[in-house]
């Protein structure tokens, strides 16, 4: 449950409102349709490698053991920084929420979310817990009722008892708005939205059957974003799309109930990106060697790590800006931040699944031997990735600089790239400073063509990489839960196993 909806919340509820009022219907329905496509591809091949080594932690595990120990230091602190930011972000997202009932200085709303947010997540993870679930468990609801209404809403049933279907797209500015630049830039939105699904390497480690199970959320995550999309593209923009809904079905009760939800899924995913920078820092810190100062490896007697939790926790001060920026604006630019740090990671599954799988081919493996193979992306899947990502982030800021160029928009779309680059020299210059070698008279030569090949040495070897390490086993029980699932789905009660199956 909590890793189906760790990727539902602001980006879907309100992200959806801001790509049809910045670029049109179309514009949104073809962007988030070939961001789908690129995250699914993503999720292929992260799933490719988390059900073959489920390990505990974040996702640049793979990066750091397959792909290059600098760029995964780099990655580590990008990932920080995107929970970071999204703390943020969210917080500032309820405060453009809190605007549907017209109410003043709602940037006081943030500062109580945010007091609320560090208070549970500095008494007890059973208290992070408990809250995710039910709040996780609302927005699945949510979702479905919302696609339902949708829909009745969509062939007529509203207040002006008319059939919708495509009519938006043909209103005045549509279904392009803002030309090329409006269309690129719903990129980085799409992005923002489709943030989180790369949790799912994060918690692989304490998925039961991870080889079955991993590809199966794979799926639904994607049918719930596309169903959603679908009817959003018909819909608003002036606010959640999803309270908008209702109130065209002629229920403003319904309508306001439905934001309180949008607003307690704003504090869901403000809760999970708190939660999940908390562990990345404390993470950054416990790695042999260090990759975080050791203060923020300090936890407290129930496993808690306030310095943490602290640090994390004061990025998201930058929603009390608001009162000097506006909502909305800030939003955005926060948006765009943790949007193109979402994309950094999927290029960096990319990059990590294609020296894994020359590492699997180099070393004798067939592909037939992976728990989870997916013939068809093979070998085209992770080029792609790296590529498409790589063209979207050039691109979709485009807005910012033509026709006229704006700093802090421009700021917002790149600043991630120049931070990556410099994290990952920083960790190469501090490796080599390490590991300094002993200097003979006539080991100058020598010492020229080390420094010559100091990117490529930090490359991890594809022929030498110990693929054994980590690598998971099927065991009993998980043999026992697919011979039960394969006789239910074959025997007399087919049908209802499989709806059981599917609803679960």
């Amino acid at each position: 449950m909590m890793l189906l909806t760790g990727t539902i919340g602001t980006g879907l509820f309100l992200g959806t409102g801001r790509s049809l009022a910045q670029g049109g219907p179309a514009s949104m329905l073809i962007c988030y349709s070939v961001v789908g496509f690129i995250v699914y591809i993503t999720l292929l091949l992260l799933g490719e490698m988390a059900t073959q080594y489920p390990v505990a932690g974040s996702f640049n595990a793979y990066t750091t053991r397959f792909f290059s120990p600098s760029y995964g230091f780099a990655l580590g602190w990008n990932y920080w920084f995107n929970d970071a930011v999204s703390v943020a972000s969210d917080l500032t997202a309820a405060q453009l929420v809190m605007q549907y009932w017209s109410i003043s200085n709602s940037w006081i709303v943030s500062l109580v979310f945010w007091i609320f947010l560090v208070s549970v997540n500095a008494t007890h993870v059973r208290a992070y817990g408990e809250l995710e679930y039910w709040l996780s468990s609302l927005k699945v609801v949510t979702v479905v009722i919302f696609i339902i209404v949708g829909i009745l809403v969509n062939v007529g049933v509203n207040t002006e008892h008319r059939f919708i279907g495509l009519k938006n797209w043909q209103i005045p500015g549509a279904p392009f708005v803002g030309g090329f630049g409006g269309f690129a830039r719903v990129f980085v939105t799409a992005s923002f939205a489709f943030g989180g699904t790369e949790s799912l390497g994060i918690t692989a480690g304490e998925t039961l059957n991870p080889s079955k199970n991993m590809p199966r959320v794979v799926k639904l995550i994607m049918i719930f974003y596309f169903r959603g999309i679908i009817q959003l593209s018909n819909g608003g923009a002036t606010t959640s799309p999803f309270t908008l809904v209702f109130r065209e079905a002629g229920s403003t009760a319904a309508a306001s109930i439905i934001n309180t939800v949008v607003l307690t899924s704003v504090l869901s995913a403000g809760n999970h990106a708190l939660f999940a920078g908390t562990r990345v820092l404390y993470g950054l810190s416990t790695t042999v060697p260090p990759q975080a100062p050791a203060v923020f490896s300090w936890t407290t007697k129930q496993g808690i790590p306030v310095p943490a939790l602290f640090l994390t926790s004061s990025i998201s001060a930058l929603c009390l800006g608001s009162s000097y920026i506006g909502s909305g604006t800030l939003w955005g630019w926060l948006q765009n931040i943790v949007g193109v740090s979402n994309q950094i990671a999927w290029v960096s599954i990319g990059l990590s699944s294609w020296r894994f799988r020359k590492a699997w081919l180099r070393q004798g493996r067939s592909p037939d031997d992976l728990k989870f193979y997916v013939r068809w992306t093979w070998p085209w899947g992770p080029p792609f990735v790296v590529f498409s990502v790589t063209f979207l982030i050039l691109i979709q800021g485009w807005s910012s600089v033509i026709p006229t160029f704006s700093l802090a928009d421009f700021i917002s779309f790149y600043i991630e790239v120049p931070i990556m680059i410099i994290m990952t020299i920083i960790w190469i210059v501090i490796k080599n400073k390490r590991s300094q070698p002993i200097h003979l008279p006539d080991d100058l030569a020598r010492d020229i063509d080390a420094k010559r090949a100091l990117w490529k040495g930090d490359l991890v070897d594809v022929n030498t990489v110990n693929l054994s390490i980590d690598e998971y086993m099927e065991e009993e029980v998980d043999k026992l839960d697919d011979e039960q699932r394969r006789e239910r789905i074959t025997g007399k009660a087919a049908l209802l196993w499989r709806v059981y199956y599917w609803v679960v």
